[in-house]
């Protein structure tokens, strides 16, 4: 095979294969292996008649079709690895020769992985980010226990105020007729929760059980229902219970009850030390993400766009998941925000850009600075990833994953490394 790269611009390969008449009649003869039984031909049993008498009786080209779907992945592959290309879309494949006796000779057109040209990457300076746990921090997640753990008691004998749940039944009006999607009956509502329409929740502090409200609201402009957006609407509310919130007492007993610290001061120091903890992780996150943003703007590459358009539809692929794990699916949920695919991708396609520009960047880096993942480093992920997964035979679960495509574990192996190694060059002011 003779593999010639004719040019290589704008992200773009052309280059030719040439396939000696020997190696293509080879493909033609699996060709005919392959497909003879297909043919019917008067004095031979199906899939009997030999090569030239198909040829002679469907013509001379009959297993050409096949024959190039055989050999030609086989030599593309071969071309790319000795041209050393990094092709990133499917090609685009012209016959330039195919003759009897002659060189099968192929012209591809592919887009390639581009170059990229690095800016500075070392001795990078950012703005330091810190994060300091405060006492009042550490009482709002007591706080929040306490509210997680309060109970509800029964407070129909006085009017419903602020932070009460209300056991409702409505219906709503808009000019005199009621419109769909605005009734319900036992609707549980915390005043001041903000869970329905603005000035709902609000008119009905002061009312009694039993009580009959009219709720005057407007739709807000930004409604996910069109009929609805800006309309007034009229709500004939009853009333048909009160409760309100009853919160335990913050002591040593609750300590006990929630954790399993017997004091107070034990549980607030607990909190106090995993608020910590978090600060200081959202603090390297937010370090780490200073420092790759400004070594990718330092930089300079040229996206292909099937690039961004495969990383617009594999996070289309996630974001879709993440919706059906929540028992909604993704048309539902353009029927409830109003909106379409395309408008999903137009939404996605920025963060999606700049996803990709990263990852670019962070290879050309590794390559510059020969990152690799070695047979440790490798031995290692697999020992973390067997015990996040609870596998109590480390050494199976191993074994079963060396005998599939470990490239993606590599590759985010030299990816850790290759920001580990961004990190520690930066310099925090």
């Amino acid at each position: 095979m003779n593999s010639v790269l004719e040019k290589k611009e704008n992200n773009r390969a052309t280059f030719t294969i040439e396939v000696s008449e020997d190696k293509f009649e080879k493909a033609v003869q699996k060709a005919y292996m392959k497909l003879r039984g297909r043919f019917s031909i008067p004095g031979f049993r199906k899939g009997k008649a030999p090569k030239k008498i198909i040829e002679m009786n469907y013509g001379e080209g009959i297993f050409y079709e096949e024959a190039l779907n055989i050999i030609l992945p086989e030599e593309y592959e071969k071309a790319i690895d000795e041209l050393e290309l990094e092709p990133v879309d499917s090609p685009e494949v012209d016959i330039e020769q195919l003759e009897k006796g002659k060189p099968v000779i192929f012209k591809i057109e592919v887009t390639i992985k581009p170059e990229v040209t690095l800016g500075e990457y070392k001795n990078i300076e950012v703005e330091k980010v810190e994060y300091n746990v405060t006492d009042a921090d550490v009482e709002n997640e007591v706080k929040n226990l306490q509210e997680m753990n309060s109970r509800l008691v029964d407070a129909s004998d006085r009017e419903a105020k602020e932070k009460d749940i209300l056991n409702v039944d409505f219906a709503g009006y808009i000019d005199g007729e009621q419109f769909e999607g605005g009734t319900a009956e036992n609707q549980q509502l915390e005043i001041g929760s903000g869970r329905f329409i603005p000035g709902f929740e609000e008119q009905l502090i002061g009312k009694k059980k039993g009580e009959e409200v009219d709720v005057e609201v407007t739709f807000p402009e930004d409604y996910f229902e069109d009929s609805l957006k800006g309309k007034k609407a009229n709500f004939k509310v009853t009333i048909n219970d009160i409760k309100e919130k009853e919160l335990p007492e913050l002591d040593d007993e609750f300590a006990k009850d929630v954790s399993e610290f017997d004091t107070l001061e034990e549980l607030k120091a607990s909190i106090k030390e995993r608020l910590e903890k978090e600060a200081k992780n959202k603090e390297e996150i937010e370090r780490e993400s200073k420092v790759i943003e400004k070594v990718v703007e330092a930089c300079q590459v040229d996206i292909p766009e099937v690039l961004i358009e495969n990383q617009v539809k594999n996070e289309i692929g996630q974001f879709d998941y993440r919706l059906r794990l929540q028992g909604l699916s993704i048309d539902r949920y353009f029927e409830l925000t109003n909106s379409s695919i395309e408008d999903l991708k137009e939404q996605i396609r920025p963060s999606a850009e700049t996803r990709v520009r990263t990852e670019l960047v962070l290879e050309e880096i590794a390559k510059v600075e020969n990152i690799e993942a070695s047979d440790e480093d490798l031995e290692k992920e697999l020992e973390r990833m067997a015990k996040e997964y609870n596998h109590e035979d480390v050494e199976k679960f191993k074994e079963d994953m060396k005998l599939g495509d470990l490239e993606y574990l590599k590759s985010g192996i030299i990816r850790d490394k290759t920001i580990e190694a961004l990190m520690e060059n930066a310099r925090f002011m």
